[in-house]
């Protein structure tokens, strides 16, 4: 259970700055997306959790599940031993899974809700330079979150997320997809993340009212989480992705990406 909180690190968002894009634009009043209306019959599996890349693990056969419900002291317990005193200034403790599942079905989205995130706002506040720039050096707000995605084990996060699969699976039927897969969605976000753009920087501002956009039209119309890769700053962004793609093709058996998932 202790690696749990890593699907969200290396999936970026433990760039954990999202509270500043949702502050500039507000979210709107359905805080996640409608499910598409439920097809007949079985829905398609692309990505069977069977077909991940597992390590054994000697203790995941005779470990049970908690329900759902009942899964947050468990959460916490382990964060807490992971990053001491730290797990409380990084995470929001409760309702972990449902959080998770949650922000990932979002992040191919136009908008991620704020009250959802399993993560905590990057300190600091947002800059922007006197030229209507992206300030440089809000790279490093993201810095720790960066740095313990990339010092993840790969092998061990994704035995933890297969073991814990049926309660992700739950979660996510449980927020309107009573025929969807979770994995499917995860693997669609991941491969959304991955289609970000390797752009110049800085990047260029527009302020709207009080509010800031990307001046490139482009890069305003992508998802929520390209939006986080773009902010937190090329390192940055080139760190997650490679994290990225080392899960995906553990998830995977080492599947060929599909551009720009939605």
């Amino acid at each position: 259970m202790k690696y749990l909180i890593w699907i969200v690190l290396a999936a970026g968002v433990a760039a954990g700055g999202y509270w500043w894009w949702q502050k500039q634009h507000p979210a709107a009043p359905t805080e996640t997306a409608a499910a598409p209306p439920a097809a007949s019959g079985e829905a398609t599996i692309e990505h069977p959790i069977e077909q991940a890349q597992v390590e054994p693990q000697p203790d995941a056969a005779t470990t049970a599940l908690p329900a759902l419900a009942d899964s947050d002291t468990a959460a916490q317990a382990a964060l807490q031993q992971v990053f001491g005193a730290n797990a409380s200034a990084l995470f929001i403790l409760n309702d972990i899974i449902r959080r998770i599942v949650a922000t990932v079905d979002n992040l191919p989205r136009e908008r991620v809700a704020q009250r959802l995130l399993p993560v905590k706002p990057a300190p600091g506040k947002f800059k922007v330079d006197t030229d209507g720039s992206l300030a440089a050096d809000n790279a490093s707000r993201y810095a720790a979150y960066v740095q313990a995605a990339d010092a993840v084990n790969t092998k061990v996060l994704v035995a933890a997320y297969v073991h814990l699969y049926p309660l992700f699976q739950q979660a996510y039927q449980d927020l309107g997809y009573p025929k969807g897969y979770f994995n499917d969605r995860l693997i669609a976000a991941i491969d959304n993340l991955l289609a970000t753009p390797e752009v110049s920087q800085p990047l260029r501002l527009e302020q709207h009212s009080v509010l800031y956009q990307f001046a490139d039209p482009d890069l305003e119309s992508r998802s929520a989480g390209q939006k986080i890769l773009l902010r937190i700053g090329t390192d940055n962004a080139a760190i997650i992705k490679r994290k990225l793609r080392e899960i995906r093709a553990a998830l995977t058996a080492g599947a060929v990406a599909k551009a720009g998932a939605h």
